[in-house]
């Protein structure tokens, strides 16, 4: 090889290296370490609360679900005395059981119509979707105004899911667990035909029927799958949540003895339960399993880090600026407090935000989008910068 061709070659290399450099210097610079954070206690009093949000109606009111059946209102610091909304009556709860979610119409403001999840004994366990009404600006609903919506029978006590929200479509969303007890006995998470072990999607403003489904739900023309199907193959999704600026459907999925995940919940998605739990193929079930065709978590984590993930939201306030865009999220049973960066394709970054001795069992946000920290042991706290040095 003659010296020009070596000099050439030799440009070429460097140019290539420093092109590799920048290129690594540049996405640390675009990610780098998150703050710390910490909690600021707000109040407490509440008997197993599970679920923190806002009304959307510019009100400045926070709903808080307790378990055992009942809404409360918290305004201002003040924590109203009477319930907002109380169906203790027609609920079991307990351990996985009760007041499970709550939801508000996106036209709340001008119709006054609310949506819950609850577990029911009458005629055997079973999940509840229905529909309450008041004045969109009354501090009381009637619960004798309730319009069930939908009913789907539950095998065991575990696993029920529960949450429910309203997407930029103007459609509801309901996580169902796979109907429980261990391994899914049932195997509900795989079979099109159920509507356990999945995350439906249903058009609740058409007035001839309690609802319908969307025209584009993903299974609409497989005659023997459930139309409401928008994902499927999850075993117990607790909480979820839109990102209202990328779209993204994110979900805590709870674990069985070996991983916890976080998913990127997308139309038509297999999840894996049962044949993986997380990213790896479920102990005791498919120890060999093909994973073909699967969606996997953006995010696992082994038990040594917690036991019950808890879906959060990603952070879109003002208060921390340099956490906008990161997805919160924390675990029920080590009290952690993570945050991720997802670029549509991987995690980015993760990290630890804050250790607690909490028992985590929701994140919520307020009108401004700052983010809560709901303990089932009975209080509300607010996460806000750890400016302390």
């Amino acid at each position: 090889m003659t010296l020009p061709c070596r000099r050439l070659l030799r440009s070429i290399i460097i140019a290539i290296f420093m092109s590799f450099a920048l290129h690594s210097l540049s996405f640390a610079q675009t990610f780098p370490p998150l703050p710390k954070i910490r909690l600021e206690p707000l109040i407490g009093r509440f008997l197993e609360p599970v679920a923190l949000l806002h009304a959307g109606d510019g009100s400045g009111r926070m709903f808080i679900v307790e378990l055992h059946g009942a809404v409360r209102i918290w305004k201002g610091g003040k924590l109203y005395e009477k319930s907002y909304l109380e169906i203790g009556d027609r609920i079991i709860s307990g351990g996985e059981r009760g007041l499970l979610g709550l939801a508000f119409h996106p036209q709340f403001s001008k119709n006054g119509r609310l949506f819950v999840n609850y577990t029911s004994p009458i005629g055997g366990l079973h999940t509840v979707i229905s529909e309450f009404r008041a004045s969109a600006q009354a501090d009381w609903v009637d619960p004798k105004s309730e319009r069930i919506i939908l009913t789907i029978p539950q095998p065991y006590s575990n696993h029920n899911g529960g949450h429910i929200l309203f997407g930029s479509d103007g459609y509801l969303y309901i996580g169902m667990g796979d109907g429980g007890s261990a391994n899914d006995p049932h195997g509900h998470g795989q079979n099109l035909a159920s509507l356990l072990g999945k995350m439906l999607r249903i058009d609740v403003d058409k007035s001839e029927s309690p609802y319908a489904v969307p025209p584009d739900n993903p299974f609409v023309n497989n005659k023997e799958a459930a139309p409401e199907i928008w994902a499927y193959g999850l075993r117990n999704p607790w909480r979820f949540s839109f990102d209202n600026i990328s779209g993204l459907l994110y979900a805590g999925d709870v674990g069985q003895n070996d991983r916890e995940e976080v998913n990127v919940i997308r139309k038509g998605g297999n999840y894996g339960w049962n044949i993986m739990e997380g990213k790896i193929c479920t102990p005791g079930v498919a120890p060999k399993c093909k994973k073909g065709g699967l969606k996997f978590p953006i995010l696992d984590y082994p038990r040594s880090e917690g036991t019950a993930v808890i879906g959060g939201h990603v952070y879109r306030g003002v208060a921390m600026t340099e956490l906008r865009g990161v997805y919160i999220y924390g675990d029920f049973g080590s009290g952690k407090v993570w945050g991720l960066r997802y670029d549509g394709k991987k995690v980015a970054l993760h990290q630890l935000l804050l250790q607690t001795d909490r028992n985590i069992s929701a994140f919520g946000v307020d009108e401004q989008r700052e983010m809560y920290l709901v303990d089932y042991m009975g209080e509300i706290l607010k996460i806000v910068p750890d400016k302390r040095k």
